[in-house]
């Protein structure tokens, strides 16, 4: 059973505690963003015009151009403010940060990174840019065609996880038991590890370094068991 804000239905307060931002245009592109605020008022009991107006000038949105005059990256931006716009609890993010140029992306994750200060906000996240999964995620949920291949909090993949570097002899020599997966590229083999300071010590001879999330996955999914 799944609950949502500690609840397993959701009614009307909920609804209302709840930020979505789609990977996509959220709203009617006739409505302009002053006339979206208007609109939203009559949605949300708790929306906070103060906010959201604060929102579209720190992202240099205009007021009265029609949304679908904007670009991706302006709709983007629209609806992160109008998600942040009504004391939401738990934000829903698809693809949020797509299309966002490198500075605006780095200031929604700071955005994002102090909602979840408080201790009663929440954010899930889907998400093909894994910097930004480094950046503000607590557990990721690795899904490949549809199927969950890890459930794991970030922290022990980044510091925990390692991949061994070592020729075919070396390679022979490994303990089979400590492989996650491993793949054999034009000249060496690539080893994925969920220890990699216990590795180091058990094979002293080989090179073990860090994995970053994209090197995980890709090894979870192209590495052979």
């Amino acid at each position: 059973m799944v609950s949502i804000l500690g609840k397993e239905e959701l009614d009307g307060d909920v609804k209302e505690q709840i930020g979505v931002v789609f990977d996509g245009s959220n709203y009617p592109e006739i409505l302009s963003p002053r006339k979206l605020n208007r609109v939203m008022k009559n949605i949300y009991r708790t929306w906070d015009e103060r906010i959201y107006f604060g929102l579209l000038k720190q992202f240099s949105l205009p007021y009265d151009k029609p949304i679908k005059q904007f670009s991706k990256g302006m709709k983007m931006k629209l609806a992160i403010s109008a998600a942040f716009s009504h004391h939401s609890r738990l934000l829903i993010l698809d693809e949020a940060t797509s299309g966002l140029d490198p500075v605006v992306r780095d200031d929604i994750l700071d955005m994002l990174l102090d909602f979840v200060q408080d201790e009663e906000h929440s954010i899930l996240v889907s998400s093909h840019i894994t910097s930004d999964l480094e950046k503000i995620a607590d557990y990721i949920v690795f899904i490949h065609e549809g199927k969950v291949v890890f459930e794991k909090p970030k922290d022990e993949l980044t510091e925990r996880y390692g991949i061994i570097k070592c020729g075919a002899a070396q390679f022979d020599a490994l303990d089979k038991s400590d492989i996650i997966s491993y793949r054999k590229m034009d000249y060496e083999w690539q080893i994925l590890v969920s220890d990699r300071e216990r590795a180091q010590k058990k094979y002293p001879k080989a090179l073990v370094v860090p994995a970053t999330i994209d090197e995980i996955m890709l090894l979870y999914v192209k590495g052979e068991k």
